[in-house]
């Protein structure tokens, strides 16, 4: 099937100007609106000559961005219909929030705002910049410059059957049409089995009978370890994986991981008769016993396996859910900023390659949104994870298969990050585990 049709809008080269009376040292921000949407949080600096005036308005000048807003096809069409479609800047001055490194918990006085109306029915390709008087007109209230483009950003879309500890059926969605087009295969692996250096044979579920209890083997079960899923194509044929490589164990003294000693994951790709390892995931409980965080990193396929590149750091619900989020666009280099061209591809995955590539982000190019993951919490059971992936970021089933595991690893990390005194859903726990967590 083809991608589902997204649509990206990217706000950037915020900037003030101000009358001189209103100079001071004081320090601004913005926040930044679409209608329905969760808004976004931005500093924006006050330009005080007129070179730099001259210099942010400049045709072809990069753009630092601000915001960026992703809109499915369902989304656009309420925008449309509703007339809402624009962006409001709302800018803020002052405010004790400014000192706090992330966001700026809503405090500051409102300056003034502004609409930029953004022509949806064009789907792609709209871009505005310029300055624009804050507050009322003849006001002189100061000016505020905002640059916005709107892109396509057409995406494969995979749905779970059930969760992945059920060995469901991953189907790509499109509307409400959908296809099976993988199965997800949970089982428990051997521990110390390195997956990076075994073959592509499956291997079986290990087992034990339930030994004596000691404290020390009582310590051992609180453990959550050896979670393994395969992808498979619908050839039979595997096509990613995910192997959980660090157990998930409690700190000492409590009852839950902690980010001193996280759990781990490693998202394995095939390659020449063996599993060769291409991101790894962490996770841990941090900021509280229903707060998930986790750390992905990519692992290039150089001579330094292991030379990890950083990509995604972040916290969700374990109760209720939430979606974790590869996207390379912001922090991204003039060449590759919104204001330049930016092939988004046309790639699709359906045919299976015998020896893949290098395989999907590779180089982390080009710049935009790469993946996402939308979970649901451990007390809402009953449907899986839902993945997105943009489509220049697959060019074979192997890349989408990645994606797909890696969503799998994450939706598992909910389970495996649960307190150690609730007990897991019977297909998570082994043999020999009746009276662990």
């Amino acid at each position: 099937m083809d991608p589902c049709p997204f649509l990206r809008i990217l706000v950037g080269n915020l900037a003030l100007k101000l009358p001189p009376s209103d100079r001071r040292r004081l320090a601004f921000f913005c926040r930044v609106k679409v209608k329905g949407l969760p808004p976004k949080e931005s500093a924006i600096s006050v330009l005080s000559s007129e070179e730099q005036f001259a210099t942010v308005s400049a045709p072809g000048a990069s753009v630092a961005l601000a915001a960026v807003f992703s809109l499915d096809k369902s989304e656009v069409d309420r925008l449309v219909v509703s007339q809402k479609g624009y962006v409001k800047v709302e800018v803020y001055k002052g405010g004790k929030g400014l000192a706090r490194s992330c966001g700026f918990g809503g405090s500051g006085k409102l300056l003034g705002k502004v609409k930029v109306p953004v022509d949806l029915k064009k789907a792609a390709g709209e871009s505005k910049s310029g300055w624009v008087g804050l507050g009322r007109k003849g006001s002189g209230g100061g000016e505020v410059h905002v640059s916005v483009r709107t892109e396509a950003d057409p995406r494969f879309v995979f749905r779970f059957e059930k969760e992945p500890e059920c060995s469901p059926l991953v189907y790509q969605v499109q509307g409400s049409v959908k296809q099976p087009v993988f199965t997800c295969k949970f089982s428990f692996r051997n521990t110390g089995v390195d997956r990076s250096r075994s073959s592509l044979s499956e291997t079986s579920t290990s087992s034990s009978c339930i030994p004596s209890l000691t404290k020390e083997q009582d310590r051992q079960w609180k453990e959550r370890k050896g979670w393994s899923v395969t992808i498979h194509d619908l050839s039979g044929s595997p096509v990613a994986a995910a192997s959980m490589v660090t157990p998930f164990v409690p700190s000492p003294g409590t009852d839950r991981v902690s980010r001193s000693n996280p759990g781990a994951w490693l998202v394995l790709r095939p390659g020449y008769g063996t599993w060769k390892p291409w991101g790894r995931l962490e996770a841990w409980c941090d900021r509280g016993p229903n707060d998930l965080s986790y750390r992905f990193e990519l692992l290039p396929d150089t001579s330094a396996p292991y030379a990890a590149v950083a990509t995604a750091a972040s916290t969700v619900s374990i109760r209720s859910g939430g979606k974790f989020t590869l996207d390379t666009t912001t922090g991204v280099s003039p060449a590759s900023s919104p204001g330049s061209s930016m092939d988004l591809g046309t790639a699709s995955w359906s045919g299976s390659g015998s020896e893949p590539g290098p395989g999907a982000l590779s180089h982390l190019t080009p710049a935009g949104f790469v993946m996402s993951a939308a979970m649901g919490g451990v007390d809402e059971r009953g449907t899986g994870p839902e993945v997105e992936v943009g489509v220049q970021n697959v060019t074979c089933t192997e890349d989408a298969a990645a994606f797909v595991a890696l969503g799998a690893a994450l939706d598992l990390s909910m389970d495996a990050c649960r307190l150690f005194s609730q007990k897991l859903r019977t297909e998570l726990r082994q043999q020999g585990d009746e009276f662990s967590g």
